[in-house]
């Protein structure tokens, strides 16, 4: 029996325990791809290791040995997928931006709405995996969503106390969950751009393209004699 049937004969638990096997980022790189890719496509329970093992052309002990259980193979998985998709959005205009990041959810929403979907129930069973989804697509986007609103405040488009300020990520990232539920399609950029401009910009009292504040935009100009 070659080392490496011997080690698979041994079984999940003593195979975490032997020495941890040297693979590339790239190799690690795929794995990840493939566990993210089968829970989309096949669920979580129906995820296994074996099932990984095959699709990658390796060996299930090489995935006991970097990660004892599936479910720390998924969070592992998670976190080295972390993307901070609304970085750098910076238009000088809060409107504009809300706009860009919509584009921006709606050409990942797909991916990641299935991803989380299809954790829906593990993540309530184990800790490590919620948070594991948290920093992983949750996180990054409402600490630079926060950036966005942030700066629209700075620049005095919208008061630093505005009530609706608060329930912003909740409506971003409320109407990318929710879509699929009620009519059975995926929330594409345009129709989350749209969502913005009737639902998001009213509530911050933002109007047009502007980005300028309702209340400022129906001031009537100064004469140019005055």
């Amino acid at each position: 029996m070659t080392s490496q049937a011997a080690e698979e004969a041994e079984g999940p638990e003593t195979a975490a325990a032997s020495r941890r096997s040297k693979i590339t980022p790239e190799r690690e790189r795929e794995f990840f791809d493939a566990v993210l890719e089968q829970i989309r496509e096949c669920g979580y329970d129906s995820l296994s290791m074996e099932g990984v093992a095959t699709s990658t052309r390796c060996s299930k002990s090489t995935l006991y040995r970097q990660w004892r259980t599936k479910p720390q193979f998924v969070a592992a998985a998670l976190r080295a997928n972390r993307r901070v998709r609304f970085i750098g959005i910076d238009t000088g205009s809060l409107a504009e931006d809300l706009r860009a990041a919509a584009r921006a959810a709606g050409a990942w929403s797909t991916n990641d709405t299935k991803l989380v979907q299809a954790l829906g129930h593990a993540v309530t069973q184990d800790q490590e995996l919620a948070q594991a989804l948290r920093e992983a697509l949750v996180e990054p986007e409402i600490v630079a969503l926060g950036e966005i609103l942030r700066r629209g405040v700075e620049r005095g488009e919208v008061a630093g106390d505005h009530p609706a300020l608060e329930y912003v990520p909740a409506q971003m990232f409320g109407v990318l969950r929710a879509r699929p539920v009620l009519e059975g399609k995926y929330a594409d950029p345009d129709y989350l751009v749209r969502f913005v401009d009737a639902a998001v910009l009213p509530a911050l009292g933002l109007t047009g393209g502007s980005g300028c504040s309702a209340a400022t935009s129906t001031e009537q100009p100064t004469s140019s004699g005055a």
